[in-house]
């Protein structure tokens, strides 16, 4: 491994917190695709929002 030296864990807690807030983006966007794909059915089926 690399020697980060004084820094080592302010420069990984930031890669970690990065990693987190990018797989927190990617999984918000699946889950909203999904919501909306379902609505476009729904829609699609002639069924009314509720």
């Amino acid at each position: 491994m690399i020697d980060l030296g004084k820094y080592a864990f302010a420069v990984l807690a930031s890669y970690g917190v990065s990693l987190a807030l990018l797989a927190g983006l990617i999984w918000q966007t699946l889950v909203a695709n999904a919501r909306a794909r379902r609505a476009l059915e729904d829609h699609e089926r002639g069924k009314k929002d509720g």
